[in-house]
């Protein structure tokens, strides 16, 4: 019962997860980072069983970092980044697939902010705004009016914070607890988390 959201604004992307680590009825821990930085310029926001999220997000950052490594340095851009995620996923759904949805932001020196939609079946497409789980029978009207080229930091912080608003009031189970990060020329930050992460 995952919720995952994200919209791009003009000099970045805003990414919201809930904080929730749940199995059937019950709930685990209230305060789990969801959204894994996989460079200094990109992050992914992930929804899924716990187990599939954390294994698939450590494999992505883990090898982003071994290619980075292999080639002097170099780094992929988010559009590469977003490509090997989907590959990963389509090879894994004959293998053993994961459970794993997820929204991929970056930031490229030369092309900007950019958001990839990638759903288990290894679907892969650049939006404007997305969501995963079930904030997207809440939030995907409130995104897409929100929306539109130009979009400044301040819009899309409003728009994210009224569709976290919309799940407390509307959505039956809980979700008390919001992580809120945005990724821009200045790389990942953290802006708003309803429960610190560290705190185990």
């Amino acid at each position: 019962m995952d919720s995952a959201l994200a919209i791009a604004f003009k000099g970045g992307v805003v990414l919201a997860t809930d904080q929730a680590n749940l199995f059937s009825i019950i709930k685990y821990l209230d305060n789990v980072d969801k959204i894994r930085e996989l460079s200094s310029h990109s992050a992914i926001a992930v929804s899924g069983p716990h187990y599939d999220i954390m294994n698939f997000t450590e494999y992505l950052a883990k090898n982003l970092k071994l290619y980075e490594l292999a080639h002097d340095g170099t780094k992929l851009s988010t559009h590469a980044q977003a490509n090997f995620a989907r590959n990963e996923l389509a090879t894994a759904l004959r293998k053993g697939p994961y459970q794993v949805n997820g929204l991929l932001a970056g930031y490229d020196e030369d092309v900007g902010p950019s958001l990839y939609l990638l759903d288990y079946l290894g679907t892969l497409h650049q939006v404007g705004f997305g969501s995963h789980g079930y904030a997207s029978y809440f939030c995907m009207g409130v995104l897409a009016k929100a929306y539109h080229e130009g979009l400044s930091e301040e819009e899309a912080l409003v728009a994210i914070r009224h569709c976290i608003k919309e799940l407390q009031v509307r959505f039956l189970p809980s979700q008390p607890n919001f992580i809120v990060k945005i990724v821009d020329k200045d790389g990942v930050r953290v802006v708003e988390a309803g429960a610190d992460p560290n705190d185990t």
